[in-house]
């Protein structure tokens, strides 16, 4: 699988021809599924540099379960390495852009650890949490989805990647901001993870099942939300 696309110098180019006033745009980079971990950086880097002009933020990920490989990249050295990389070429430029990194949902709460010391200790901007899960624990469905291979999101992902929000915000006592993904649905599941933690939340397969519709109803959801658990106060 990897990241299936026609490379970082098309997407810079599509999105310079897009109209796009008032939208925040990230570019999320990751290496070639035929480059080694060795040499990933690289593949970071010239992303990190064709996208620069054109979108907001930076997602790092090194947490997509459909490169082979790249999750080792979320071992202490290595990442620290890459991020301390792209800080030092972010930094040189007179308008940085906020870089935060993408983990899985899969981590041991020892490698989350990890996770609050190495954002701190770069100075990254924040962490999006989570990406897709390689568990298939609870599906019920049939036929052949808990055999087939790649990262599994919507609603099997939401009470992990709530939980892995909960533990960085914990554990960092909310010195970053969290990004909240995986299994957003409805505006209480909006909530939930704002409750966790998080700052701000992401909607994927939301919008496969809802449209594009599914991010009016959900902030019109949390405000009713957000009134009534201020009742409570």
């Amino acid at each position: 699988m990897g990241f299936n696309n026609q490379g970082a110098e098309v997407a810079a180019a599509n999105l310079r021809a897009l109209k796009h006033k008032g939208l925040i745009i990230g570019g999320n980079i990751g290496k070639n599924k035929l480059t080694p971990n060795e040499a990933a950086v690289d593949d970071y880097i010239k992303c990190f540099e064709a996208l620069f002009n054109e979108v907001d933020y930076f997602a790092v990920n090194v947490s997509s379960p459909n490169t082979p490989g790249l999750r080792a990249l979320q071992e202490k050295e290595p990442l620290k390495y890459i991020l301390n990389t792209l800080q030092q070429n972010n930094n040189a430029r007179e308008n940085r852009k906020p870089i935060l990194l993408k983990i899985a949902p899969d981590l041991t709460d020892a490698q989350l650890d990890d996770i609050v010391e190495i954002v701190l200790e770069t100075g990254i901007d924040g962490v999006i949490a989570t990406n897709t899960t390689l568990s298939r624990e609870g599906l019920t469905a049939p036929g052949q989805i808990k055999e087939q291979a790649g990262g599994l999101s919507g609603k099997p992902l939401a009470k992990r990647s709530t939980e892995v929000i909960k533990y960085l915000a914990d554990k960092s006592a909310r010195r970053f901001p969290i990004i909240g993904v995986g299994g957003i649905h409805t505006a209480q599941d909006a909530w939930d993870k704002l409750n966790a933690g998080a700052s701000l939340v992401q909607i994927y397969t939301g919008f496969i099942y809802e449209g594009p519709g599914i991010a009016k109803s959900i902030n019109r959801g949390l405000v009713g939300l957000y009134e009534k658990d201020s009742k409570r106060l």
